[in-house]
């Protein structure tokens, strides 16, 4: 797992958190393969097992997205939504904390869906309503449900570092969002 575009971005996108949300790959990837010379630092499948199995967790069963070392991190039932045995026990979780710490980037951007919301954690309400402005989604400040040991949590609130989860519209063909979501990229791009 590496960084794709600039490795020293101030700027980090990740896609595939989950493996059945491919919509974030497929976005980063036709935006990479148009924009060669980017100023972003993307993860195009945070989740390469769960993404080829199609399946939410990764090759342990764990949801990345609640195996971060909050300090709302539980132990829970095995189920779709297993944040491990511990803390940040998976690779990819390992992975993003360490390349968070080193690059300490200003602002973070994860492509999900399907809730068709813009929401965020920490100080990213502004830059939560410029991208909503563009593909048309609610800021949501929460998502509306617990996320024990959650990405959002660590990087955002814990952190301070401004954490978007951009959910998307998983009933569009992905090529629709396209237009909306590269607008997005390009806005980051002058960020």
């Amino acid at each position: 797992m590496e960084c794709a575009g600039n490795k020293n971005s101030s700027i980090l996108v990740i896609g595939c958190f989950h493996g059945d949300e491919p919509q974030g790959k497929y976005l980063i990837e036709k935006y990479l393969e148009q924009n060669k010379d980017t100023n972003l630092c993307f993860i195009p499948c945070l989740n390469k097992h769960g993404y080829e199995h199609k399946i939410r967790t990764n090759k342990n069963g764990v949801d990345l997205n609640r195996n971060f070392p909050t300090k709302n991190w539980e132990l829970t039932e095995k189920n779709e939504f297993f944040g491990g045995n511990e803390p940040a026990s998976e690779d990819e979780t390992k992975f993003l904390v360490k390349l968070i710490e080193e690059n300490r980037p200003k602002m973070i951007l994860t492509l999900h869906a399907p809730y068709k919301v813009v929401n965020y954690d920490g100080p990213a309400e502004v830059i939560s309503q410029k991208i909503s402005d563009i593909i048309g989604y609610p800021v949501e400040p929460s998502i509306g449900y617990p996320t024990p040991g959650s990405f959002g949590t660590w990087a955002g609130i814990e952190r301070k570092i401004p954490t978007i989860t951009l959910e998307l519209d998983e009933e569009v063909n992905v090529k629709e969002l396209e237009e909306p979501v590269f607008k997005i990229f390009e806005m980051l791009e002058k960020y």
